[in-house]
């Protein structure tokens, strides 16, 4: 069986957790795409670990965690993430398609560089080079991992990328130009050091299927932040939807036979953007501390994220898109401190209310229709059945359901591993 679990909404729903909850049962799991411009934490009995470019199968020894070709990959951060893991004594079975496209220095540079030129414009990226590096995979002058093994093929090419690309470093960005010799023994220094991860994992897939292997797909970020379906401009540079997973892994698209969609008990949010349902002073910080183990800090950058009600109108929306088959409500820990909890149901723009997510010129128009919810004032944090969690607690978990329109099937009620309600 073939699953996917991904977010539905900007991201940091908690698909980390839930990813590494699954695998228990899981023989693969695979990274589709996305790079390690945002991060999965994950509490296990291993300690806490916030991954960027590795799936997040790797504390099962019985699992084969895949970077799929669908990924960008910044091989010295692969590098440094299994080095990290075996300290702790890990040691994940990892392989990497020969066909996964590799974020080159100048990847980095270049979004750095763009952020800078923007100023006050600019898309609050990570500065990890995933915007470059998908732009040169779409151009065509991106490079294969199995590209760096021919090395006067690379070379040439390289040479060739880099003539373009010191023009605009030199007259646009007015920085020095990069050297084509030390590029390229950057490179094969990380290619051989990555050498024996890579492999043919579509093959592998395919065997795997035949075999009838359990395959878990796991998204980065959320529903909103895909460049089809999200807030464009304001989304990532590669598709975060669960039917991109097929591509970005290697599978036929009617593989995937069971969609899960991570929610949060309430919205977070980094990066510019339209975010409706925000709040803002003393009740964002206190929630942003309470949030999840470590609180709503960014995995990757450490930045503060931006807090908001639960948003039905954006979720609904994040779960049809990902034509989710159940849904996982995350962090309903974080709530208990709250008398009251509004949740946002609609949208008013132009005297009108909206119940279906509009494109980014409506939505950065809107103001959000609340309804407020009656909280359940306690710690529900060590509860493993859910008829044991408070009434009020239920009922906002019943109320969520009813808006998604798809069934919860877990709620996750602390960041652990074992601190999940099955339904």
């Amino acid at each position: 069986m073939v699953r996917a679990i991904v977010g539905a909404n900007w991201g940091d729903e908690g698909k980390g957790k839930i990813t590494d909850v699954l695998a228990a049962e899981s023989d693969v799991v695979i990274r589709f795409q996305g790079g390690s411009n945002a991060g999965h934490t994950i509490i296990n009995n291993y300690g806490k670990f916030a991954l960027h470019q590795l799936p997040s199968g790797v504390f099962y020894p019985h699992i084969t965690n895949i970077i799929g070709n669908g990924v960008a990959l910044d091989i010295q951060k692969f590098l440094n993430e299994t080095a990290a893991l075996r300290e702790k004594g890990i040691n994940p079975r990892l392989l990497v398609s020969d066909r996964t496209q590799v974020v080159m220095p100048y990847h980095v540079l270049f979004d750095q560089y763009e952020e800078e030129r923007l100023g006050g414009k600019s898309f609050g990226s990570t500065k990890s080079g995933i915007a470059p590096f998908y732009s040169d995979k779409y151009a065509k002058i991106g490079f294969e991992l199995c590209e760096l093994f021919d090395e006067e093929y690379f070379y040439e090419k390289l040479k060739g990328v880099l003539e373009v690309k010191n023009v605009l470093l030199e007259q646009l960005y007015h920085k020095p130009a990069l050297a084509v010799d030390e590029v390229f023994s950057q490179m094969i220094r990380l290619r051989d050091a990555i050498r024996p991860y890579v492999g043919d994992t579509f093959r592998f897939l395919q065997d795997a299927r035949r075999d009838g292997k359990n395959i878990l797909l796991e998204g980065q970020l959320g529903a909103l932040k895909d460049p089809d379906y999200g807030i464009y401009p304001m989304v990532t540079s590669s598709s975060t939807l669960a039917g991109y997973g097929a591509i970005g892994a290697g599978l036929p698209p009617y593989a995937i036979e069971d969609i899960i969609v991570v929610v949060k008990a309430y919205s977070s949010a980094v990066g510019a953007g339209a975010f409706v349902s925000e709040i803002f002073g003393d009740a964002a910080q206190e929630m942003r501390v309470r949030g999840g183990d470590a609180g709503e800090f960014g995995a990757t950058t450490g930045r503060p994220r931006r807090m908001g009600w639960l948003d039905c109108v954006a979720s609904r929306y994040g779960v049809q898109v990902q034509g989710a088959t159940q849904a996982v409500l995350t962090v309903v820990d974080a709530l208990g401190y709250l008398d009251e909890i509004p949740v946002c149901v609609g949208y008013e723009v132009d005297g009108k209310v909206l119940r279906d997510f509009p494109t980014t010129p409506t939505l950065e128009k809107c103001k959000p229709v609340l309804e407020v919810l009656p909280g359940w004032k306690c710690d529900v944090r060590g509860i493993t059945r859910y008829e044991d969690l408070p009434e009020n607690c239920r009922k906002y978990i019943e109320f969520i359901e009813k808006e998604l329109t798809v069934p919860i099937t877990m709620v996750s009620n602390g960041p652990g591993r074992e601190e999940i309600i099955v339904r």
